[in-house]
């Protein structure tokens, strides 16, 4: 059994996490700590942990620490780069869900962030975890900055097809739409039920701090500097996540050629690329680990269009941490994920 706590218990992201862990067959789950609800039960800010007494602890980094083998670190942004030094110093390996440790370059994320990076010394030994594509790196990793929903569901929709240069690097639209979980648990106005209800609204235009994630990794992938243009909406739906993303496709290629980029996930658990035509649907995903992706290559406009669809919860937050915790610990990458999502 591997020893888990998860620091930030109580955000949506920190209870689908414990959700998670609770049902997973090679975890303890030492602390779930709370900086507002410290000493009360987990049950009385989500009652549907009813079955058990998780009390949650504070924020006793260096107890938390001694008592772990990985600790999820489910802060804000800021707060994670100051927790993350002492947690590595005491022993325990880090799974960061905030865009903390995900960039490799703290001068990207200071100007996107608005906000002095806490750690930059740790950035060089952070791995992006992203299994689909550093698989062998997380598996030997001391600290992960584990990736938004939004770039999760865009970075793996179009890195097979920058990495094999079916597309143009230049010129790709990326228009995603969210449900109001993605905007975590605080209270705001802008994300209340009259406010949003009846409503789509884009929000973040030019200025979204996941464009700078997105356009990291999808560099990487075409082995040229990538600017796109990325613009997220805000829909009534509490969960999931869909991403139509327009690209011109290469001179000459054909569906095959787009079909043949795609392979590179056909023994991936958790991507589904739908057959040629079909196109998924955030119904397809939600409850589940899974991203869907489908393409129609539009001859008459010459450009490629690409649907993809996730639960921002689970694959874009707490089920990819659990992902990346089964490879750091060798489990089967499915442990604790391989439920069927919610159609209904």
């Amino acid at each position: 059994m591997v020893k888990v706590s998860v620091v930030g218990a109580t955000g949506y992201a920190g209870a689908e996490l414990m959700r998670l862990l609770a049902a997973h067959k090679q975890v303890s789950i030492v602390h779930a700590a709370s900086k507002s609800y410290a000493g009360r039960k987990l049950s009385d800010v989500y009652p549907s942990f009813s079955g058990g007494d998780i009390i949650l602890d504070d924020m006793d980094f260096k107890k938390i620490s001694a008592d772990s083998d990985i600790v999820f670190t489910c802060l804000p942004h800021g707060a994670s780069s100051a927790a993350a030094p002492e947690l590595i110093r005491c022993g325990a390996r880090v799974i960061d869900l905030s865009g903390d440790f995900r960039y490799r370059d703290a001068d990207v994320y200071e100007a996107w962030y608005h906000m002095p990076h806490g750690a930059r010394e740790l950035l060089s030994q952070s791995v992006y975890g992203m299994p689909e594509i550093y698989r062998k790196r997380i598996a030997q990793a001391g600290l992960i900055g584990n990736p938004g929903c939004y770039t999760t569901c865009a970075i793996l929709a179009l890195y097979p097809l920058l990495k094999e240069g079916v597309i143009d690097a230049k010129g790709i639209v990326i228009d995603a739409k969210s449900g109001v979980s993605g905007a975590g648990r605080s209270e705001k106005l802008a994300n209340a039920f009259c406010e949003v209800d009846e409503s789509v609204k884009a929000y973040g235009v030019g200025t979204h701090r996941h464009t700078s994630e997105i356009e990291q990794e999808l560099s990487y992938a075409a082995g040229e500097t990538v600017v796109l243009s990325f613009t997220p909406h805000l829909v009534p739906i509490k969960r999931g996540i869909i991403s139509t993303i327009y690209a011109s496709p290469k001179t000459g290629v054909t569906e095959s050629d787009i079909r043949d980029a795609y392979a590179m996930y056909e023994d991936e658990p958790f991507v589904k690329v739908y057959d040629d035509g079909a196109l998924p649907e955030i119904k397809h995903v939600n409850g589940s680990n899974n991203l869907g992706v489908g393409f129609v290559l539009d001859k008459r406009a010459g450009r490629l269009v690409v649907v993809s669809c996730l639960d921002n919860l689970i694959k874009g937050a707490a089920g990819q941490a659990v992902q990346n915790m089964n490879i750091m610990c060798g489990f089967d990458e499915r442990e604790g994920l391989s439920n069927t999502g919610w159609y209904l």
